[in-house]
């Protein structure tokens, strides 16, 4: 059986119609009879899994939605792009052309995924920032403000890319620093600020110094 069926509810989108769907059965967290997103054809959503689209997101042209994957808000899935697995797509964000979106990802707020780029694993990309070409995006790695990853650039672990350009290793015109955060993760950014209540929170902690081969108890004072 059928979960989704196109109703005849429809809107125009760049010279496209696109159908507004509803569920033909319960699953995951939608009802039978509920009123999904808006797809041009079936083989944007999957009739199979619990793949699912709603709100006002759209999916369209030759993209597919299939496995657990979810897009929802006001996101749009175009061109060959896939999102699968148990990845969402939120926001007003866009994934298109050839980019894949999978595992446990998440692209949200105005994120762009583009290009042949991939963003999987348990990576987040959201804000205004945009990952597109031959670029990938893995494992905890978090991309946000006005990120750009592109080229082949790779981003992945727990690494955390805000502002500036990383393109391949780093683009010729950015400086790309990083700096160890006390949650494991590294973060690279262009000209990193780091509160400087960070730096004032040390002031008068207690630490063990080793002089001379014999350890000492000593409080930290502003020099």
């Amino acid at each position: 059986m059928k979960k989704y069926k196109l109703t005849n509810e429809t809107k125009e989108w760049c010279g496209t119609t696109l159908h507004r769907i509803e569920y033909l059965k319960d699953f995951s967290n939608v009802k039978k009879g509920e009123k999904g997103g808006w797809i041009e054809k079936e083989e944007n959503l999957s009739q199979d899994g619990n793949a699912w689209v709603y709100g006002e997101a759209q999916v369209s042209g030759d993209a597919r939605v299939y496995g657990n994957a979810q897009v929802f808000g006001d996101a749009q899935v175009f061109g060959d792009a896939w999102v699968s697995g148990d990845a969402q797509v939120s926001g007003d964000a866009q994934v298109y052309g050839n980019a894949q979106v999978f595992g446990n990802a998440r692209v949200s707020g105005d994120a762009r995924v583009y290009g042949d780029a991939r963003v999987y694993g348990d990576a987040r990309v959201y804000g205004d920032a945009q990952v597109f070409g031959n670029a990938q995006v893995s494992g905890d790695a978090r991309v946000y403000g006005n990120a750009r990853v592109y080229g082949d650039a790779r981003v992945y672990g727990e690494l955390k890319l805000i502002g500036g350009y990383f393109y391949h290793t780093k683009s010729k015109t950015e400086v790309i620093e990083k700096v160890e955060l006390e949650n494991d993760y590294e973060l690279l950014c262009r000209e990193p600020k780091l509160d400087k209540e960070e730096e004032d929170n040390l002031v008068g902690k207690e630490v063990e110094v080793t002089v001379g081969g014999k350890k000492y108890k000593a409080v930290i004072q502003e020099a």
